[in-house]
């Protein structure tokens, strides 16, 4: 982070700043674009696109900027940005195809909408910023064969947890501490809820009910850890995690004790969560050490004797940061986190409530289901239903609370490209559709 400021400050005295689009003008969006526009020197937020014109218009005047340029073509949005205007479109492919633009920060929290908006921005060279662990955690690895082909980054952001763990684990395995578990820390957990119940929270902080929702029924977290998993090499030791409950405002250096030590040390290392440790809503990494006289040391700087070591950072701070993942992609080729190869950990789909034959499946964050991390070698043998593909689908048979779903259970909807994806990337990694 400290060589980013210097670069980016080089660019600003040049004239020269990483240009940035964005497809999306949500709560977060709104974030993204307060933070750049004022307090990023070298970075220009040049174009946004949303379904709605006045969502792209509301994200640019809350960062300060009231005059904005309305495009319609992919001509111009980049006459508007050789022109040095601000450019706001309802076009996300115009954003995707035009020159000017280096990097695209997608925000838009779809599966099957920021596939779409993600390959094209890959088609036309654009390093792709992903605020969206769901589409991640669905179908980041094929996609991150799509950018490494066309030579850009494609990564997910720093500020969100997955990040914020990646930067930690980093630093972990920098000190030649290997890293047994990659973290986070959750205040509630409850797989049952759903936006009747989150409506009072959401109302309070100008979100979402559903995306609420997501949060606090293990749904969001799950794809968090998934995509963690999958940029780190590690698994989780059971269907959905152990997830510890601890009392309130226990100090999260304990966790050294919460996991079964066995699970850490016999293979490449698991993600996991605790709810309730504090500081909330921080990350944590557990490492462990083989050399006794490094052992020694860290005993010395209190660390404890060990095995395991406790790395914390205590927040994530989402859209404040966000600029320094498009820094790394676009100045260093760097990306904050993403797939290493293969799918080691999916998220999928189980039964929020008893479902009957029948019913079309509603979105993430709703009524009918919550996901649940799992390792992609039993999604594979099993035929789990992906979370992420869950939406739309019709159930063939009832299904009983707490159930996973399969393939089997289920109609597809027809000519997704999310499901054509997720087929790509089972043949291109595990040899079957």
């Amino acid at each position: 982070m400290i060589i980013l400021d210097t670069a980016l400050q080089k660019l600003h005295a040049a004239g020269t700043p990483v240009r940035v689009g964005m497809i999306g003008a949500g709560f977060m969006g709104r974030g993204i674009a307060l933070q750049i526009c004022n307090y990023v020197p070298g970075m220009k937020l040049v174009a946004i696109a949303n379904r709605h014109l006045e969502g792209a218009r509301r994200a640019y005047a809350e960062a300060g900027i009231e005059r904005t340029q309305t495009v319609e073509t992919v001509a111009q949005m980049e006459e508007a940005i050789s022109k040095g205007d601000y450019a706001v479109t309802e076009d996300a492919l115009a954003l995707c195809k035009a020159d000017g633009i280096d990097a695209v920060i997608e925000v838009t929290g779809a599966i099957e909408f920021g596939a779409e908006v993600v390959l094209k921005a890959i088609e036309h060279g654009k390093h792709v910023v992903m605020m969206n662990a769901e589409l991640d955690g669905t179908i980041g690895p094929v996609l991150k064969v799509y950018a490494d082909k066309a030579g850009v980054v494609l990564t997910n952001a720093d500020g969100d947890q997955p990040g914020v763990i990646m930067n930690l684990y980093r630093f972990v395995k920098g000190i030649g501490v290997r890293p047994v578990l990659c973290g986070n820390i959750k205040g509630l957990q409850d797989p049952y809820r759903n936006p009747t119940t989150q409506e009072g929270f959401a109302r309070k902080w100008g979100q979402k009910a559903h995306m609420v929702t997501s949060f606090a029924d293990g749904t969001k977290i799950s794809f968090e850890q998934a995509i963690v998993a999958n940029a780190t090499g590690m698994r989780v030791a059971k269907r959905g995690m152990h997830g510890p409950t601890v009392p309130a405002g226990t100090a999260i250096k304990e966790a050294v004790s919460w996991y079964p030590l066995e699970d850490l040390l016999s293979g490449p290392g698991v993600v996991d969560y605790v709810v309730g440790a504090e500081p909330g809503p921080g990350v944590f990494v557990l490492g462990t050490h083989d050399h006794p006289m490094q052992k020694h040391y860290l005993n010395l700087y209190k660390l404890g004797e060990g095995p395991l070591y406790c790395f914390y950072t205590p927040y994530h701070l989402c859209h404040f940061e966000v600029h320094n993942t498009i820094a790394r992609a676009a100045l260093f080729h760097d990306a904050a986190i993403a797939p290493l190869g293969k799918p080691l950990v999916d998220v999928v789909a189980t039964a929020k409530i008893d479902l009957k034959a029948g019913q079309v499946l509603d979105g993430m964050g709703y009524y009918m289901t919550y996901g649940q991390c799992e390792n992609s070698d039993a999604v594979k043998g099993e035929r789990l239903l992906p979370m992420g593909l869950a939406e739309g689908c019709r159930l063939k048979k009832d299904i009983s609370r707490d159930h996973v779903l399969t393939y089997d259970d289920v109609d597809l909807p027809d000519n997704r490209l999310c499901d054509r994806l997720r087929a790509e990337q089972n043949e291109l990694f595990f040899g079957r559709r």
